[in-house]
C-alpha cells in the first residue's frame, strides 16, 4: 500500500483509507464485532487513515474505532474524526465553546488526549469563509486539544476558500466517476498548497460497485431510501447526487470498458488514488469482504498492473455523455 504525506503534519497515511459512516449509522445495521472485523480486514490491507464523524451512530463509529485501536499500542493508524453537525448547522453554532465540547467528547469517545486531525463537517460556506472559524482550530492546536484541523466540503467554491488558509491541513470532498469537477481546480490548488486532498463517496454511496440493478431496494434505514432526492441532508452525499437510473447506465457503459479480470470497484478506487492532488480514497465498508477488496485495489497503482490512462478516457467519454448536463453547477 502506498503511503502519502498528509499535509505539513509529518504524517503519511494510505493511498486508499477506511471510511466509517458505515459502522455508525445510515447503512444498515452492522453489530460491533462486525464492525471490529472490518476494520481489522482494512489493517491487514496496508490501511493507515481512519475517517470517522462524532455523528456516526451518535458516537458509536469513534467509540468502536477507540476501542479498537485500545487494543493496538504502537498501530500507526490516524484517525480523522468530524464536527459540526451535532447542532443545526447555522453560523451561530461554530463558536469556540462548541468546538471544544464536541472535540473534548470526541477525545473521550476515541480514547485520546489529543485528536490526530478534526475536520469541519460540511459547514455553511460562511462558516469557511470566517476568520473566527481558524482562530477558533488554531487554539485548539496550541493547547493540544488536537493536532491538525481540515475541512469537510459540499462544493468546489468551499473547497477552495478552505485550501486558501494557511494551516487547514486537508479538505476532504466527493470525488469519483461521477464528479469531475475537482480535477479542475481544486485538486492542482492543494498540491500547490500542500494541503491533502481526502477523496470520499468513491464508489457513489455503491453505484460503483457494480452490483445494483433498478430493481434494487436498500432498508428503510439506509440513506440510499430516505435521502436520494436530499431530504435528510445534502443530495450530492447519495449516489453522488447522481440520478439512480442515470446512474445505472453509466456503471454499464464504465464496466464494459474495463479489462477481464478488474473489476468496476477496484478500478474506480485506482482511478481516483491515482488523480494528482489526492492523498487518500476513503471507501467504506460493511463487511470483511468490501474492507479487503477496498484495500486490495491499492495493487492496480502499481506500474503495469492496470491501464489506468485507458480508464481515465472512458471515465470523461461516460461523464460527458451521461453525467456533464445533470451534475449540480457547484458540485
Amino acid at each position: 500500500m502506498q503511503q502519502r504525506p498528509l499535509g505539513r503534519t509529518g504524517r503519511s497515511v494510505s493511498a486508499i483509507g477506511l471510511g466509517t459512516w458505515q459502522l455508525g449509522a445510515d447503512w444498515g445495521v452492522v453489530d460491533e464485532s462486525d464492525a471490529r472485523e472490518v476494520l481489522a480486514a482494512s489493517v491487514d490491507g496496508g490501511v493507515t487513515l481512519f475517517d470517522t464523524a462524532d455523528v456516526y451512530g451518535d458516537g458509536r463509529s469513534e467509540s468502536v474505532i477507540g476501542a479498537f485501536l485500545a487494543e493496538r499500542p504502537g498501530h500507526g493508524i490516524t484517525v480523522a474524526t468530524k464536527m459540526g453537525r451535532r447542532m443545526a448547522q447555522e453560523p451561530a453554532n461554530y463558536t469556540p465553546e462548541n468546538f471544544r465540547a464536541w472535540t473534548d467528547r470526541s477525545r473521550a469517545n476515541l480514547r485520546v488526549d489529543t485528536l490526530d486531525l478534526v475536520q469541519l463537517h460540511c459547514p455553511p460556506s460562511e462558516v469557511i469563509e470566517a476568520d473566527a472559524t481558524y482562530d477558533a482550530l488554531d487554539a485548539l492546536v496550541a493547547d493540544g486539544t488536537i493536532a491538525a484541523y481540515g475541512v469537510s466540503v459540499e462544493t468546489c467554491a468551499q473547497a477552495l476558500a478552505a485550501i486558501a488558509r494557511p494551516n487547514v491541513t486537508n479538505v476532504q470532498i466527493i470525488v469519483n466517476p461521477f464528479r469531475l469537477k475537482p480535477l479542475d481546480e481544486v485538486l492542482p490548488a492543494a498540491a500547490d498548497a500542500g494541503v491533502a486532498i481526502f477523496a470520499r463517496v468513491p464508489l457513489a454511496s455503491g453505484l460503483l460497485s457494480g452490483k445494483y440493478t433498478a430493481s434494487t431496494t436498500f432498508a428503510e434505514n439506509d440513506h440510499r431510501t430516505y435521502n436520494r432526492h436530499g431530504e435528510a441532508f445534502d443530495r450530492g452525499e447519495t449516489f453522488s447526487g447522481v440520478d439512480y437510473e442515470t446512474g445505472l447506465a453509466a456503471v454499464a457503459e464504465l464496466t464494459a470498458a474495463l479489462p477481464e479480470g478488474v473489476s468496476l470497484p477496484a478500478a474506480s478506487l485506482a482511478w481516483v488514488a491515482s488523480r494528482p492532488g489526492v492523498t487518500s480514497v476513503i471507501p467504506g465498508a460493511r463487511n470483511v469482504r468490501q474492507a479487503s477488496s477496498n484495500a486490495a485495489a491499492a495493487a492496480l497503482l502499481e506500474p503495469g498492473a492496470f491501464d489506468i490512462d485507458a480508464f481515465d478516457a472512458a471515465v470523461h467519454a461516460v461523464y460527458d455523455r451521461h453525467l456533464r448536463a445533470d451534475i449540480h453547477p457547484l458540485w
